[in-house]
């Protein structure tokens, strides 16, 4: 039985080759380092109930367009009683964006968002008036990596947008000024935060867009900020990404919490991933 195991893209997932083997291998190395025996299963392969003492799906990248097999994976994880980091019903939940709503009502800063079914023209403009903004970003309430993710001005179109269940946020000019800012926690301790800044003209700051990546030791403020949103969240996290933009208001506000499978930019940790580690070995038990 394997200590760890990293649940990876699906064999026939091609978009990202094998680019995942070199994030495999940095959460790797800190766990190793802790003891731990790790290997990484594609997450749409059957899991074995005494094959890992944890599973963890840290690197499933493509989940948000397989819907149904992600929320039937789940389900089975569940109810096989596997230990998984973080919990099904925390992943479940995590899964549909639809949670930044739940944490506003909550008290926890998000981004102002408005959650539709069906997305049309009307609430797009509805979106302008409530936010007072002449510009929007709409995407799906399922997505990673900016996925239909698209910007839309008065009078704009929904061409390239969400064709499913949408989200509508008012574009923030922070985005390519200071940028956003990802915060990262173990078992509910904060380790380390980079900055995300898009490159000129666009929005999208992950890396593959473009965007630049940076240490940074984030003020108090983003601290409280970030710290509201777990507290809201109220779920026992092995690991989480708060990812913080500068609102309108110019106070900091949640853009995302990512607890399935984000890049948690062990390399601009200053203890090489050990507190990942040890935050891993506390969920085996």
């Amino acid at each position: 039985m394997v200590d760890v195991l990293l649940l990876v893209p699906a064999r026939d997932e091609h978009r990202y080759g094998d680019a995942w083997a070199r994030l495999f291998e940095r959460l790797a190395i800190p766990l190793r380092a802790h003891g731990l025996t790790v290997a990484a299963q594609p997450w749409t392969d059957a899991i074995e109930k005494d094959q890992a003492r944890l599973v963890m799906p840290v690197l499933a990248w493509g989940y948000h367009g397989r819907q149904p097999e992600w929320f039937a994976k789940l389900d089975a994880l569940e109810a096989a009683g596997a230990n998984v980091a973080n919990p099904p019903a925390v992943l479940r939940w995590n899964s549909t964006k639809t949670y930044l709503v739940e944490l506003a009502a909550k008290g926890a800063p998000i981004v102002p968002t408005h959650a539709h079914d069906r997305l049309t023209m009307d609430h797009v403009q509805a979106a302008f008036d409530a936010f007072g903004v002449d510009e929007v970003v709409v995407k799906p309430q399922v997505s990673a990596g900016s996925h239909e993710t698209i910007r839309v001005k008065r009078h704009g179109s929904l061409d390239g947008g969400p064709t499913s269940p949408a989200l509508i946020q008012p574009f923030l000019p922070a985005v390519g000024e200071e940028g956003e800012l990802s915060l990262f926690y173990f078992d509910g301790k904060f380790s380390h935060a980079v900055t995300k800044v898009a490159v000129g003209g666009d929005f999208r700051v992950q890396p593959q867009f473009g965007g630049r990546v940076s240490e940074i030791a984030p003020e108090p403020e983003a601290l409280r900020a970030a710290e509201m949103v777990l507290e809201a969240a109220g779920a026992v996290l092995t690991y989480a990404r708060v990812d913080l933009i500068r609102g309108l208001d110019h106070t900091p506000q949640l853009m995302e919490l990512e607890v399935i499978e984000p890049d948690l930019f062990l390399e601009h940790t200053h203890d090489g991933g050990a507190a990942f580690a040890t935050a891993v070995a506390r969920a085996i038990g």
